[in-house]
């Protein structure tokens, strides 16, 4: 069930995630964080690095990636060390072109998308072996 919460943060990223990123937004990601990978924060491609090494990612490793909005840094986190990755959020937008970023990375065979709250994971206690949520407010 879909709290008044969640309704009202997918309201509010809505048109956020819909929205075609510009040539502008995608060079100016490119050049503060290093990467085009749909990124909504701050998190570097430096430090998404450091949290590969510090999680040990590798494949076969389940990793969570809480507040993933359009995939980063998980989408990238897959791609980089081969392990599977669940990305989950409440707006179904930015999880919706996580999902299509994954199929044109080749990774969609190691990549779900999960519309849920942080606050209600619909998951076993045991199912990760490490999560990650950068620039997520909770």
């Amino acid at each position: 069930m879909v709290t008044r919460e969640e309704h009202d943060t997918r309201e509010r990223f809505r048109d956020r995630y819909r929205e075609d990123r510009s040539d502008v937004v995608l060079q100016i990601e490119r050049s503060v964080i290093g990467g085009d990978w749909g990124a909504n924060g701050y998190t570097t491609l430096s430090q998404a690095d450091q949290l590969a090494d510090a999680l040990r990612l590798a494949p076969g490793v389940q990793l969570l990636d809480l507040g993933a909005g359009r995939g980063w840094p998980g989408l990238y986190l897959a791609v980089r060390s081969g392990c599977r990755v669940v990305l989950s959020d409440v707006p179904l937008e930015g999880l919706h072109a996580a999902v299509a970023r994954a199929a044109t990375d080749g990774v969609a065979d190691r990549v779900a998308a999960v519309a849920s709250s942080a606050r209600a994971l619909p998951f076993q206690a045991g199912t990760f072996d490490a999560v990650v949520h950068t620039d997520v407010l909770c």
